[in-house]
């Protein structure tokens, strides 16, 4: 067995330096620029636009974010807290601190200009996923990367077959992403935060060489996702519908407690984020500096492992949202990696950086750190062996509702290529394949999911900039329509029946 995961680990290191270190990295930032100039800085012109049109709107007495329209749809909230179940997982505890470890406190700067741009990219893949969606047999709304490909740039001039591979490709890789970021490297941050929390010195032996404590947890954890995955997208909705909120408030909460004992550590914490945002030069007696390029990648790739922004994931769960403007949706999106990287993610690094376990001076951090469970010795730290349970805790609902929303992102790509009838065995195989989560090593449950989402961003991005002008001219039509009062024709669809069935309907 040990053999096995070493030639995998090989393997998988090759293909990941190829897509993050030569293109992945250059392919991210510079959609994310481009949107961002197509649509004219929209997430900073339009802040206060689409605040209010996003979770402005929740605490509005008979909201339309919240309101349900069927039984086949789910609300505009519920795609934004499935969306967010997917995203705020362990890259927003474990992934922030391996950055940092890796990269320095500079690779939270990076995480940030990432994010920036990401929300733009990630709107895009929401407003052209919505443009392009359908309905299947059942009359459930289908959308995500692989119908814009296939049926967006798929209808340009000689690219009819390239918008078919690369949609077959997305599917293959959103596939195998499911079993990377959405299972085993989740269940694997589950597995040590538990036993470095609540199972520290529990020895119950092993079989096979895998101890028996570890087998337990994936077995529990298998027997609780598939009770909630089996009730499909309804059951998985309502579960992160009411998960989400608590657990991202109470987090906060607790890392805000953490800050505060450290507060006189703030102008070194942010000083140290910007001052080594381009590389950690050797200090004196020998120590190892950190490269500019380590930085910038451990700093962008941790960032969209967390937000997904670039990935085409979470399209697939905001298609089946009841609106039916491409746009509105869009802005959901624009929040969800606002609140998922820019909030989330740096009150983890803040209270990372607040530890002591990273020299502020030099950068690096202090001998022996270990990156998986960094965060709960920091709490530990402060607030004794409470800190470590709670962080456990928080590692165990994140990394869960992950799991659940990436198993909806699994079975949207399986739909696509093999039909409704399929999606049952992807579900019961991701189910049982929780369990090897919780007996691969860290480093490579890891490094698999890194590579497996890079390898799903690459056709994803080309599709986005290939309709970056069909962005543009959605985004102008709702600009003129609902902020310049213009009496212009909308844009729903690609497809007249459905253009013309949302024309008849109520506005969402």
């Amino acid at each position: 067995m040990e053999n096995f995961f070493n030639k995998m680990a090989e393997i998988n290191k090759v293909i990941n330096d190829f897509v993050w270190v030569k293109i992945g990295l250059f392919l991210l930032v510079g959609v994310g620029i481009i949107m961002t100039c197509c649509t004219k800085f929209f997430q900073v012109t339009h802040f206060r636009s689409w605040w209010m049109e996003t979770i402005g709107n929740v605490f509005r007495r008979n909201s339309s974010a919240t309101k349900k329209t069927d039984k086949k749809t789910i609300s505009q909230f519920q795609a934004l807290c499935t969306g967010l179940a997917a995203t705020v997982g362990t890259g927003n505890i474990a992934g922030v601190a391996a950055a940092i470890v890796f990269g320095g406190p500079g690779a939270v700067f990076w995480m940030w200009v990432a994010a920036f741009f990401g929300t733009m990219t990630k709107y895009s893949e929401i407003v052209l996923g919505l443009f392009f969606r359908r309905r299947n047999q059942k009359g459930e709304w289908c959308g995500g990367a692989m119908y814009y490909l296939r049926d967006g740039l798929g209808k340009k001039k000689y690219c009819k077959q390239i918008g078919k591979v690369l949609a077959a490709l997305f599917a293959i890789f959103a596939i195998l992403a499911s079993f990377g970021i959405g299972n085993m490297g989740q269940v694997n941050k589950i597995t040590l935060n538990l036993q470095s929390a609540l199972f520290k010195g529990v020895d119950l032996g092993q079989i096979g060489g895998i101890p028996v404590i570890n087998l337990l947890i994936g077995m529990g954890l298998t027997v609780l996702a598939g009770l909630i995955i089996i009730g499909g997208l309804q059951r998985i909705a309502s579960v992160a519908e009411k998960l989400v909120p608590f657990m991202s408030i109470l987090y906060i909460i607790g890392c805000l407690a953490l800050f505060i004992t450290n507060i006189s550590n703030i102008g070194a914490i942010f000083s140290s984020i910007f001052r080594f945002a381009f590389g950690i030069k050797a200090v004196a007696g020998g120590a190892a500096g950190v490269a500019i390029s380590q930085v910038i990648t451990q700093g962008c790739k941790r960032g969209v492992f967390s937000n997904e922004a670039g990935l085409g994931s979470s399209v697939m769960v905001h298609a089946s949202s009841n609106a039916k403007e491409p746009v509105k949706q869009g802005l959901w999106g624009i929040f969800e990696v606002f609140f998922d990287t820019l909030v989330v993610c740096t009150i983890t690094a803040i209270a990372v950086l607040s530890s002591g376990y990273i020299n502020l001076e030099t950068g690096l951090a202090a001998p022996g750190v270990d990156d998986a469970t960094l965060v709960s010795q920091a709490f530990g730290n402060v607030m004794g062996p409470v800190g470590e349970i709670f962080v456990a805790i928080f590692i165990l609902l994140f990394a869960f509702t992950t799991v659940l929303g990436w198993s909806q992102y699994g079975a949207k790509a399986v739909e696509y290529l093999f039909g409704t009838k399929a999606v049952k065995v992807y579900h019961v195989i991701f189910v049982l394949m929780i369990s090897s989560g919780a007996i691969m090593t860290s480093s490579l449950a890891w490094d698999i999911s890194d590579t497996f989402n890079g390898l799903m961003m690459i056709p994803n991005l080309i599709g986005v900039v290939a309709l970056f002008p069909l962005v543009a001219k959605l985004t102008k039509n709702y600009v003129d329509r609902k902020y310049k009062g213009l009496d212009v024709p909308p844009m729903y669809s690609y497809d007249a029946a459905l253009q013309a069935e949302h024309e008849s309907t109520e506005d969402q």
